[in-house]
């Protein structure tokens, strides 16, 4: 069984997507987000980017609560270096990878309109500065200037390519 990681920098739609691809495979729903430490949370908000060493341990529980799922699990996880990416597939074996990228400009507008998230815009130019782009036939890069359902379906082409079947 593969995973299945929806990666990218701020603002470019891997949690809508990352949901909206689970509930076509009928695969758990894993919100990277969700695992952030209240001093990962406390920095971000306060405009500080992560550290290596910061994300580490969120890295860490996002793995074991994947670990503890039955089943094909997509996650949506910044995942922006190697070295992140590498952390995870360690604990949860090498995952098909959904890497969102988009203009900086349309990613801005689109945090800006974001309401009740605690990353500011002003993080943006530290997450392309620290992204370190994934290339492996397990990886598809999509453009989030397209529709929703067209990243979506773009995506569920490539995970049945790797994976052979949209069955967990």
């Amino acid at each position: 069984m593969r995973h299945v990681l929806v990666m990218g920098v701020c603002g470019c739609g891997k949690s809508s997507t990352g949901r909206a691809i689970a509930q076509e495979l009928g695969a758990a729903f894993v919100e990277g987000d969700d695992f952030h430490s209240a001093e990962n949370l406390s920095a971000m908000q306060r405009g500080q980017p992560l550290t290596d060493a910061l994300r580490q341990g969120w890295l860490d529980d996002i793995a074991a609560h994947v670990s503890d799922v039955q089943g094909r699990c997509v996650i949506a996880c910044s995942a922006l270096k190697q070295s992140y990416r590498d952390r995870l597939s360690a604990q949860i074996g090498a995952p098909i990878i959904i890497h969102l990228f988009g203009a900086h400009g349309l990613l801005s507008e689109r945090m800006a309109a974001r309401r009740d998230h605690f990353m500011p815009v002003s993080l943006l130019e530290s997450q392309f500065a620290d992204l370190e782009p994934p290339s492996s036939p397990d990886v598809i890069a999509i453009d989030v200037a397209l529709s929703q359902d067209a990243v979506v379906n773009r995506a569920l082409s490539h995970i049945t390519s790797r994976a052979g079947s949209l069955t967990p």
